[in-house]
């Protein structure tokens, strides 16, 4: 490696890891570093998904650590070629969706070579490398999904399309969407693949609009060979935004161009959504993804973990993935929370370590316990019910409502067994727990109105002084 030996190399990898340990992968290792000249090092990396992923995340990080080991003034360049700079390739030209391309040699247009994809625009959402279908952890709660989404990333237009995938906050519909994209550029790097949030889809459909460009907008959205779109619930309400999702679906669907939607709810429930729409969305395959399970949450973690180059203890495994439920986001920040107290501590990473930098947050379980009395204390305001109605075996739904939210709670904010909830409210088998358990889960996150409920006496309860 010309003017730059592996001694500095390793110097700005070790600065990497101790300043800047949460964004450091063990793809890292695959970075390759070319030359350092003229102020500028430049780092080969192996695919157009972490180049572009290194270029919008990781860039200003990168740069302090060269500055730090050279002790210059150096800016880290992520390159496409393995080679020196003063080696220009031919044929090679990269695009974006608007930019025409490039004429042929006798001066027009061919349709015979399909130009390179387009570079990441600003309003497209960057891919991550961490989101491959090989990091991600099947379970009951997303098979499905996972099942699905593979078998459109290998037949992208015939598997399933369009493919709906549904679900709430954290539970895996991004590293789905994300692992289906890099899975087809890397079978196929021609590939024209737009994904963005409907948000900006939007945003740049009325910008067209009030300026005239409407055949550009449709020109960028019905040339794709995939679209693929994130939180289209957010066309509720939106009539002529809707309207022209509609035209731009049919032409890519006719054209046999996958399209991959998510969203926070299932097409029925997204509010004043066409029937056209509606009908449409159902053609190929919707398919939701609910909160994992604890074997889920347990291989989550480890993933994660493996992915950072993390040595975690089994027994630190284990207590966040019983004490945290929601979601996998939810997981990933705790693990980096965790990370970030050993690295500042210089400590390994134990159990003791990891109770007490979950605690300091005032977000996770020690700070968070609540006895069963405090619980039911606030159940039963909040509702008008007596201890005695929830113990007993009558089977109101005024009774068992409540019932099932006072074991929900027991179970977020006590560390009591399945089984010792139950025998305190009335005796009941641990299955029954479960089954309450998972039914205000779904409430949850089916029912905003429930959620708000729940979370209202969720914050009413006391903590032990």
């Amino acid at each position: 490696m010309p003017n730059l030996d592996a001694a500095l190399w390793g110097e700005i990898m070790a600065y990497l890891r101790k300043r800047h340990a949460t964004i450091c992968r063990q793809w890292f290792e695959e970075l390759e570093p070319v030359e350092l000249d003229s102020g500028s090092l430049r780092v080969f990396t192996p695919n157009s998904v972490q180049r572009n992923y290194l270029r919008s995340k990781c860039t200003d990080q990168f740069n302090e650590a060269a500055q730090a080991a050279t002790g210059a003034l150096v800016a880290v360049q992520f390159v496409d070629e393995a080679k020196p700079a003063n080696h220009s390739p031919k044929g090679l030209v990269e695009i974006t969706m608007d930019t025409p391309p490039p004429p042929s040699a006798t001066g027009n247009n061919t349709n015979n070579h399909r130009p390179q994809p387009p570079r990441t625009d600003d309003d497209q959402i960057v891919i991550s490398p961490d989101y491959s279908f090989d990091n991600f952890v099947t379970g009951p709660s997303n098979q499905l999904a996972y099942a699905a989404s593979v078998a459109v990333a290998n037949q992208p237009g015939t598997a399933y399309n369009p493919l709906f995938i549904h679900g709430g906050v954290g539970l895996g519909k991004t590293h789905l969407l994300q692992a289906t994209c890099q899975t087809i550029i890397s079978r196929n790097p021609d590939t024209r693949i737009l994904y963005l949030s409907c948000d900006v889809f939007m945003n740049q459909f009325l910008d067209c609009v009030q300026q005239g460009r409407m055949s550009q907008f449709r020109h960028r959205y019905r040339q794709v060979d995939v679209l693929v779109i994130d939180d289209i619930h957010f066309l509720a309400n939106r009539e002529r935004t809707q309207e022209e999702f509609f035209h731009t679906f049919n032409a890519l669907y006719q054209s046999n161009r996958q399209i991959v939607l998510s969203s926070d709810s299932p097409p029925v429930e997204i509010p004043q959504l066409e029937e056209r729409l509606l009908s449409r969305f159902g053609w190929g395959l919707v398919t939701d993804v609910t909160r994992p399970d604890y074997e889920t949450r347990v291989g989550i973690v480890r993933a994660k973990a493996t992915l950072r180059g993390l040595d975690i203890p089994d027994e630190v495994i284990q207590y966040i993935a019983t004490h945290i439920e929601s979601n996998a986001r939810e997981l990933e920040g705790a693990m980096t929370t965790i990370q970030g107290h050993a690295a500042l501590r210089h400590q390994p990473i134990d159990i003791k370590l990891a109770q007490s930098a979950l605690a300091a947050t005032g977000n996770y379980p020690d700070n968070c316990q609540a006895t069963l009395q405090c619980i039911i204390d606030s159940v039963t305001d909040f509702y008008n019910v007596k201890l005695s109605d929830l113990q007993s075996k009558r089977r109101y739904r005024s009774i068992t409502g409540p019932r099932q939210v006072c074991m929900w709670l027991a179970r977020q904010r006590t560390r009591f067994s399945l089984e010792e909830i139950g025998g305190y409210f009335g005796g009941r088998d641990h299955t029954t727990v479960m089954h309450s358990i998972k039914t205000i889960a779904d409430r949850i996150d089916k029912d905003p109105s429930f959620a708000r409920q729940v979370d209202q006496i969720n914050r009413k309860i006391q903590l032990p002084a």
